[in-house]
Order: structure tokens, then C-alpha cells, then sequence
């Protein structure tokens, strides 16, 4: 655990980390009535907040209807699942880098980078394009998302341990060479595709979007997060103890490989829950993680809340981003994230250097 944890007063100790939780749950509020309205149409804040508040219970009748039918069917029917999701993919992104950064025991690991999206990518893809995985029903394509990206920390958890410990160097190369293997093997896939919209299709969402959200997308996404959330949310002690190491940790009573185990699934879960319903995003999972620690410190208890709200904050503005920069065209989010994350890596790369 990080000492300065323990060192700051007691009431900053608590008081900072509640405030700021209240405080973005404020703002997310905001970003949600804000951001619905904003696009190639737009509609004012105070007729989305009217047409939302007729559709909670026991406020219908008490909202004065002032709007047209188009503007109702573009915030309830099109905006309104297009943020919420937003707000779960990057809180699911957010949650996931927090899982893999303890899970290795550095701050640089990131779906992204580790080569985790790359391998959902590509059993989602091939699933996509040929139909593979279609025997597992519905959920067909989360489920082959959720087993390239297991598949994926797997191996590159394996190649980065030396005498039973995590190689830093280790770790970056083995993640960016499996990446590089797997988006090899996407290309193969796309390449190979039955027909050319199929390919249009796969090629637009391995980008990384939230265009055609509806509301049957919520579901799943949902559910995986508040379950994985809880888990580590009640394990949070335990991933504190494994950031000092796995000695460490099995000295202070967790069983490390349980706790290693549990880390890979949750992890593997959310990235290709993610990834199925949003494509490949990256950089979400490294900024975040990292934002927030310097806002509350290490301890997981408060990093995990905070870096789900931040992450759902960012793919919302950066997709607000995405729609209106070549309106009435839209943008990947993939690509504005990468845009910015890059950088933010460099400085990461620079500043752990300088340490």
C-alpha cells in the first residue's frame, strides 16, 4: 500500500475521497442531460431535462409537455441509451485498467496496451464476419470478445513473470508482441470477410463506437460491471496487498493465486463485454486509473468508485467529440482517445523514467 495513504490528516483522509465522489456523481448527472442534447440536431438542456422527467414514475403528469414528437424519439429513443452506455463502456474500461494495474503491479498496464483489446477484437471479429461462436446464442459475440481477451492476459502474464515476479520490460513487450500477433490476425479475418458490408461493419466497430446503442445493448454491460465491481469493491484490502507484491500479500493472509485468478476473469470479463457492445477503445483504461490516484491516492477503496465515474465521463465527452467535429459524420472514439492517450503514455514513459 502506498505510505502517504497513511499519512495524510484523518479528515482529508476520508472527507477529500467522499467529496469528490459526490461531486462527480453531480457532474455525471450534468454530462448526461448535457450531452444528450448535443449533436447534428440539437435540444435544449431544459426540454431534454422535461422530456426525461416524463419518463420517471409519478412525474409524468407534472411535466408540462412543451416538445415535439422528434425531439422526444432523438433524446429517449437514439441519445439517452447512447450515453448510458458511454458511461458503462468507459466506467467498464476505467475498472478494467485499475484490474490489470494490480493485477501486475504497475500503473502502465492497459487493455490497450497489454494487446487485451486485440484479442477480443479478433474472436469478436471472427465471430462477426463467419459466425463461429454463433452456436452460444444471444450472447455469442460478449462471450468471444470475453474469451480472446482471457486468452490474451493469459499468455502475457505468463511471459512477463522472471523468477516468479513481474518483468516491467517483460511485460510491455510480451502485451505490445501478442497485440501485434492478434491485430495481425483480425487483419487476416477482415480480409478473408464473406462480403463487403460485413467487412464495413467489422472494420467501423474494431474503430471503437457507440453509434446504433439501443437499449437491449445495456443490459449485459450493466450486469457484468456492478458484478465485478462488488468483487473487487469487497477485495479492495487484497488488491492493496498485492501492489507491495505477492509475498507480500501471501503474508498477510490472501491466497494470491485465488486473487490471481479472480483478477484475470473480472478483467477478461469487462474488456470483452466491452469491447463487444463498443469496439475497441483504448487508452481509457491507462488515463483514468491514473487521473484518479493522484486525485485520492492508492488505495483501492476509493480508486475503484472514482475511476468508474471518470472513465464514464470521458467516452461520453470524447463521443459528444466524435459526433460533432465532422458533423454530420462521425469519428471513431477510438481514434480521438488514441489521439490523446499516446501522448499521455509518452509522458507516463517519460516520468516513471525521471523516478
Amino acid at each position: 500500500m502506498d505510505t502517504h495513504i497513511t499519512k495524510q490528516p484523518k479528515g482529508l483522509k476520508e472527507t477529500k475521497p467522499i467529496l469528490i465522489i459526490f461531486f462527480l456523481f453531480l457532474f455525471t448527472i450534468a454530462t448526461v442531460i448535457l450531452a444528450i442534447g448535443m449533436g447534428p440536431v440539437s435540444v435544449p438542456a431544459a426540454t431534454t431535462s422535461k422530456i426525461l422527467l416524463s419518463k420517471l414514475p409519478y412525474l409524468s403528469n407534472l411535466v408540462e409537455s412543451g416538445w415535439t414528437q422528434l425531439d422526444e424519439n432523438i433524446i429517449w429513443g437514439l441519445r439517452l441509451p447512447r450515453v448510458l452506455l458511454g458511461l458503462i463502456v468507459g466506467a467498464s474500461l476505467s475498472v478494467t485498467g485499475v484490474t490489470l494495474q494490480a493485477l501486475v503491479r504497475n500503473h502502465l498496464a492497459d487493455p490497450f496496451i497489454l494487446g487485451v483489446s486485440s484479442g477480443a477484437s479478433a474472436t469478436a471479429t471472427l465471430g462477426m464476419l463467419f459466425g463461429t461462436f454463433s452456436f452460444l446464442g444471444t450472447y455469442s459475440l460478449s462471450i468471444s470478445a470475453f474469451l480472446g481477451a482471457a486468452f490474451v492476459i493469459i499468455v502475457v502474464y505468463a511471459l512477463s513473470r522472471v523468477n516468479g515476479k513481474i518483468n516491467m520490460t517483460q511485460l510491455l513487450l510480451s502485451g505490445v508482441a501478442i497485440g501485434l500477433i492478434m491485430e495481425s490476425i483480425t487483419k487476416l479475418i477482415t480480409l478473408s470477410a464473406p462480403n463487403a458490408l460485413g467487412l464495413h461493419n467489422a472494420t467501423f466497430w474494431m474503430a471503437g463506437s457507440l453509434a446504433g446503442a439501443k437499449w437491449e445493448y445495456l443490459t449485459l454491460p450493466l450486469l457484468a460491471m456492478i458484478i465485478c465491481m462488488t468483487i473487487l469493491l469487497i477485495n479492495y484490502r487484497a488488491l492493496n496487498a498485492l501492489l507491495a507484491g505477492d509475498e507480500a500479500a501471501g503474508a498477510l493472509g490472501f491466497n494470491v493465486n485465488i486473487l490471481q485468478t479472480m483478477l484475470v476473469l473480472i478483467a477478461s470479463l469487462l474488456a470483452g463485454v466491452t469491447i463487444a457492445v463498443s469496439g475497441s477503445i483504448g487508452f481509457v483504461g491507462l488515463m483514468v486509473p491514473h487521473i484518479t490516484r493522484l486525485l485520492v491516492g492508492s488505495d483501492h477503496k476509493k480508486v475503484l468508485p472514482v475511476s468508474a465515474f471518470l472513465g464514464g465521463i470521458l467516452v461520453v465527452w470524447t463521443d459528444v467529440a466524435a459526433r460533432l467535429i465532422i458533423a454530420p459524420e462521425e469519428l471513431p472514439i477510438g481514434v480521438l482517445t488514441a489521439i490523446i492517450g499516446g501522448p499521455f503514455f509518452i509522458w507516463l514513459l517519460k516520468r516513471n523514467a525521471r523516478k
